[in-house]
């Protein structure tokens, strides 16, 4: 089963990560030693919001890394275009700390695979845990998300996007279902 249209307006967004927070909070017992990294190039936004959320309710500062994992990727030589590289800023040592990855959409578990192998080489976290703003399935490799906006039913070639203020101009979750991107290309 797939739905088209908007699924999450910037309202479902922002309790969604609302709750996200309060839930990191929760299970760290406190937020003293996270440190959140947001994968580029949405989920380093959504990691700066997620860290202003969680000073504002546990009034405790959260470092906010950015983690491009281009050169990390399992079909790097695999694909026709270029990749888009962005710039990994992570000043701080994650070593001995919990590090909450920050991604939009969780999919086939490829790019948070890619993520933890470059995490990996900014120094041994203590735990490393996921936070995505969406789950839709279809995962290739056995990682699950510990934090979850929303989880959406798509099928496989279904075409899930997310909008944020700072790139995009407005925050929104939309999805194209496969039959209408295929309209779309004749």
């Amino acid at each position: 089963m797939s739905v088209a249209g908007t699924l999450l307006d910037a309202d479902d967004i922002r309790r969604a990560l609302t709750r996200i927070a309060h839930e990191i909070i929760e299970r760290d017992k406190g937020a003293a030693d996270v440190v959140l990294v947001g994968i580029a190039n949405r989920g380093d936004h959504l990691a700066r919001r997620l860290a202003a959320e969680i000073e504002r309710i546990e009034g405790t500062h959260v470092p906010v890394g950015v983690l491009d994992i281009t050169f990390y990727r399992d079909d790097i030589g695999l694909r026709a275009e270029a990749p888009e590289v962005h710039e990994t800023r992570i000043g701080i040592d994650i070593s001995g700390r919990t590090v909450v990855l920050v991604d939009d959409v969780l999919f086939t578990g490829r790019t948070i695979r890619a993520a933890m192998d470059a995490l990996i080489d900014f120094g041994r976290p203590d735990r490393i845990r996921l936070a995505v703003l969406v789950d839709r399935g279809h995962r290739e490799l056995p990682i699950r998300a510990d934090f979850v906006g929303k989880n959406v039913p798509t099928r496989r070639d279904d075409d899930v996007r997310v909008h944020v203020r700072e790139l995009d101009g407005d925050d929104a979750v939309t999805v194209q279902e496969a039959a209408a991107i295929q309209e779309v290309h004749r």
